[in-house]
């Protein structure tokens, strides 16, 4: 029988586009529009998003698989879609977004000040993402020169599965020292990303304004008419909620009052 852990939250676990840098997670929305477009078949914005967490071959495979995409896929191609169709759009994909990837690396409003916060805490900073290593090779030296390096890095690809499974997570645990799931919070913007964190037996915090499901830029965001913010807002918080997502909060600058009340909850013998 394993024991309830009781001591305090050890560590967070940041997502990349849309949780620490590209407001909106648009850096790959073009690009598989693009790459779809360069094989033949026209794909929506929203087609594109609707997979968004997973890696990115499993991203390329679930919107090929959609049905209205795969309508398409048939008639233009006269075959139904099949995994050699991912590969093959997935190896153009990888180098057509690590080309675009730098025009979208800003750093989330609020997330240094976050997380220099959680490290004076005396917290560890893990990060998992869907992007591969090709693509996180170009992102993630931006990203440090702008401030922000995370004490390890785990890639789609890295492991023998990705998400929404919780493999990453477990690396995360390895790489930190920490052996204890309820002494992580996993922060992340998308479906697959809160179920990563869950799989692991983590707790988990979604973010409905700077992630994928809002989909907009800060400038973009700011622009909105109170309505349409209101309502983008509560169709991306629904998601991460019905995900399973202990917390959904607008960004990674409302992260802090959520580890205090996690840690209360703790401190009153729950577990995620």
């Amino acid at each position: 029988m394993v024991r309830p852990y009781g001591g305090k939250i050890q560590a967070v676990v940041f997502d990349w586009a849309g949780t620490i840098v590209d407001h909106g997670s648009r850096a790959p929305m073009g690009v598989f529009v693009e790459v779809f477009k360069r094989f033949g078949v026209e794909i929506s914005i929203a087609e594109a998003r609707a997979p968004m967490g997973l890696p990115k071959w499993q991203h390329i495979q679930a919107v090929g698989r959609q049905p209205a995409v795969a309508a398409r896929w048939q008639a233009a191609h006269g075959s139904t879609f099949a995994d050699a169709d991912a590969d093959r759009i997935y190896e153009v994909f990888t180098p057509l977004n690590a080309e675009v990837v730098p025009r979208f690396a800003d750093l989330i409003p609020g997330a240094l000040d976050t997380v220099a916060a959680l490290r004076a805490r005396g917290l560890k900073i893990g990060s998992t993402t869907g992007y591969n290593r090709p693509i996180m090779d170009v992102l993630a030296p931006i990203a440090a020169e702008a401030g922000y390096v995370p004490d390890n890095l785990v890639c789609a690809g890295d492991l023998s599965e990705g998400r929404p499974g919780p493999l990453m997570m477990y690396r995360c645990f390895t790489d930190l020292g920490i052996w204890a799931p309820a002494s992580v919070i996993k922060v992340d913007d998308t479906v697959p990303g809160i179920e990563e964190g869950l799989n692991a037996g983590t707790w988990t915090v979604g973010l409905s304004v700077s992630g994928n499901g809002f989909g907009l830029s800060a400038a973009e965001t700011a622009a909105l008419a109170p309505a349409e913010f209101a309502e983008r807002r509560a169709t991306a918080a629904r998601a991460l909620t019905l995900s399973g997502a202990h917390y959904v909060i607008d960004s990674v600058a409302d992260l802090l009052p959520v580890l205090d009340a996690i840690e209360g909850r703790m401190a009153r013998g729950e577990q995620p």
